[in-house]
């Protein structure tokens, strides 16, 4: 192939993967200039920008239903993230590192019983869930999110450092041993430095999903003053007869930047992670 033929085909991939990016980045675009737009205008017309902007929509998006501001609903998020997220982590790490370097006695049972809670869909075991967690009390808190993630109850995220850890040469866990390091500290001092694209790997993931998770916050979760923004976002359509939909765009626009921070402050381990299972040479 010429030069020229590599620099037109090099050309027409750009282009497709610039068309592509604008299509899945549309609904973001359009979202963010229909918190701008009256409730007439965002389903009456398919124009992007709007005829007349509403500069307020923020401002009382924000101010909630008056008794609890947005704000307080994005404080309860962070509160139910932030742990969930640390919990899942280091539980995941710890059950990951004794699965991938040691044996024992009904290792391999123990493992096929792990994955397959993988395969269970979340509608089978709301309701057992629902049982145990009303036994103990927990309803109304977020203790159906931190306790279960500090047992290590991700078993995608199990399994993902598990094919992390198996990556890594056991040669650096005998150097470790003959160096006086107990199975603690290789992993703490050594596995853990080595694992960081698949740490932020699971821990962006579990952000994203416990962020934005609805259903779950529904279930467990019934005082207004706790909603996590999920539900104070459903919550503000029905405070009123007639939904301010511009309102709802503005602080949906707010309910997406810590997820986008979190994601472009973190890409570069996430992007290795989810690319690599080991280390690179």
């Amino acid at each position: 192939m010429t030069k020229s033929g590599s620099h037109v085909r090099s050309l027409l991939h750009y282009a497709f993967l610039t068309l592509f990016a604008l299509v899945m980045v549309y609904p973001l675009i359009w979202l963010f200039f229909a918190s701008f737009k009256e409730n007439g205008e965002i389903f009456g017309s398919l124009r992007l920008l709007p005829k007349q902007v509403v500069w307020d929509a923020y401002a009382k998006g924000w101010e909630g239903s008056g008794q609890f501001s947005f704000g307080v609903f994005l404080l309860n998020t962070f509160k139910l993230v932030i742990p969930t997220v640390a919990f899942t982590v280091l539980s995941s790490t710890v059950v990951a590192y004794g699965f991938a370097r040691f044996r024992f006695a009904l290792r391999g049972l123990l493992f096929a019983v792990m994955i397959s809670t993988m395969m269970l869909p979340n509608a089978v075991i709301i309701i057992p869930r629902y049982i145990l967690f009303n036994e103990l009390g927990w309803l109304n808190s977020y203790l159906p999110f931190t306790v279960p993630a500090l047992f290590a109850c991700a078993p995608f995220f199990i399994f993902l450092l598990i094919q992390f850890f198996r990556g890594l040469p056991r040669e650096l866990d005998e150097s470790a041993t003959i160096d006086g390091c107990n199975s603690f500290t290789i992993l703490t001092r050594i596995l853990m430095p080595l694992s960081k694209p698949a740490l932020f790997s699971a821990a962006i993931f579990q952000f994203i999903w416990t962020w934005n998770d609805f259903f779950n916050a529904l279930i467990y979760i019934n005082s207004v003053k706790k909603f996590t923004v999920a539900l104070g976002l459903r919550m503000s359509l029905d405070i009123s007869s007639a939904a301010q939909w511009n309102q709802v765009m503005a602080m949906s626009m707010v309910a997406i930047i810590p997820c986008v921070i979190i994601f472009f402050a973190a890409q570069k381990y996430f992007v290795e992670g989810i690319a690599t299972t080991g280390l690179k040479g």
